[in-house]
């Protein structure tokens, strides 16, 4: 145990924080690392452009471009953040052995054997997500609200497929599989007609989850959406759509992606609100600049407001945490890896507040001496309690991991030409 942290542990003894137990706990906490990030969500099933109302910039070099590259790299990434990690996959990952293809509403578990084989290796529970963009059959935009009957029964047909992949991902990790129903369904200029393809996108997801499942096992979520590109005007998924189907149909968790509001709303101060009617709720991680832009996640105050929030409801049990966000501008491993370590950092720091005692000054309308001490929380010394936490976890505290990803750039990334 470091000098430092030992002054730092005496300190947030004083407040009443017993750090020893908080680097024990956090190391126990899952967050889900998405898939995405390593192929700027290209995935395997398909090779045509990205669409869905979702962009990824940028074009550095050394994106994974095969299963065995895209594992590799999330092994180097995960070798390099410390804490308990989930693997989160989108359908469109699914894995064929050579002259093997099916489409997506024939999806079966055999497809995702090899994340499987991935994820129980390494400890690790696996988080889902059906896939209803890039593909062909996206007819005129739509998927599961498009008033072409053909068109809603094919991707029905993939929403049961993933459930049925769900349950065995859960069965064979042993860990709880959340499943999560995102559509980027909208229009781009004033609609004609906003309840029909509303009542049409509620009617599918009851197809959906007529699909037999345990629901111990399988978590099915619904994620709302203000807008994408092409789909400025509407979009069938709002966030009263989202609240309003989770709240009506038991065992159906909402989803927040915390870029997927006006840019002058915060999901921090929704997880309170949400955990007074829901046993459970899930969070898309991200970092919304301007718009739903999927920025890499930093230590910004949105961040740490999340964190704190969950921490200070009582909810870590509660709250399914993964992160969601693409960026090809910059090498795409560290991209991973400071976003996961950004999270980590943030919960830890959520973990090491005096809540209680800030709590009691609140109760007892001393808001005075409230500011103050919110203020005098931010001087605390989270930073020696996170080298602690990273050296228990072994890894480094500091930014010397980057120096890892520079070779790994130079002997592997620079060679896929």
């Amino acid at each position: 145990m470091s000098t430092r942290y030992e002054s730092a542990k005496e300190i947030f003894a004083s407040y009443g924080v017993d750090t020893d137990a908080v680097i024990a706990k956090l190391q126990n906490i899952p967050v889900a690392v998405h898939c995405w990030q390593g192929d700027d969500v290209k995935g395997f099933d398909q090779d045509g452009p990205l669409t869905g109302g979702i962009q990824t910039t940028g074009n550095y070099p050394g994106k994974a471009r095969t299963p065995e590259e895209l594992m590799a790299d999330m092994d180097k990434a995960l070798s390099l953040t410390p804490g308990k990690k989930k693997l989160n996959l989108h359908a469109s990952y699914a894995i064929f052995e050579p002259g093997e293809y099916v489409d997506r509403d024939k999806l079966e578990p055999k497809h995702f054997q090899k994340w499987v084989d991935f994820a129980k290796e390494r400890n690790m529970g696996i988080d889902f997500n059906p896939t209803f963009f890039s593909h062909p059959k996206v007819k005129d935009g739509l998927t599961l609200t498009s008033p072409d009957e053909e068109t809603r029964k094919f991707w029905i047909n993939h929403g049961k497929a993933c459930i049925r992949i769900s349950q065995y991902f859960a069965e064979q990790t042993g860990v709880p599989c959340v499943m999560n129903i995102w559509i980027g369904d909208g229009f781009k200029d004033v609609p004609a007609d906003r309840m029909g393809p509303r009542m049409r996108y509620k009617e599918s997801i009851e197809a959906i989850l007529a699909e037999p499942f345990d629901k111990n096992l399988v978590k099915p979520c619904v994620e709302s959406k203000v807008f994408g590109i092409g789909v400025e005007a509407y979009t069938a998924g709002s966030a009263e759509f989202t609240l309003s189907f989770a709240a009506s149909h038991d065992g159906v968790l909402p989803l927040m992606d915390n870029g997927h509001y006006h840019p002058t709303e915060v999901v921090s101060d929704k997880i309170p609100a949400l955990l007074c009617f829901y046993p459970e709720i899930a969070l898309h991680i991200t970092r919304g600049i301007r718009w739903d832009s999927d920025h890499v996640l930093v230590l910004d105050d949105e961040t740490k407001e999340i964190a704190k929030e969950i921490v200070r409801c009582n909810a870590l049990d509660r709250v399914y945490m993964a992160l969601d966000y693409f960026d090809a501008s910059i090498n795409r491993i560290s991209a991973w890896v400071v976003g996961i370590r950004s999270w980590q950092k943030a919960m830890l720091m959520a973990m090491c507040m005096p809540h209680e005692s800030l709590q009691k000054l609140q109760d007892e309308s001393k808001f005075t001496e409230l500011m103050v001490m919110q203020e005098n929380a931010k001087d605390l010394p989270y930073s020696d309690v996170w080298a602690e936490y990273c050296k228990v976890c072994g890894v480094a505290g500091d930014a010397s991991w980057y120096q890892d990803i520079v070779k790994y750039e130079e002997e592997v990334l620079s060679k896929r030409v």
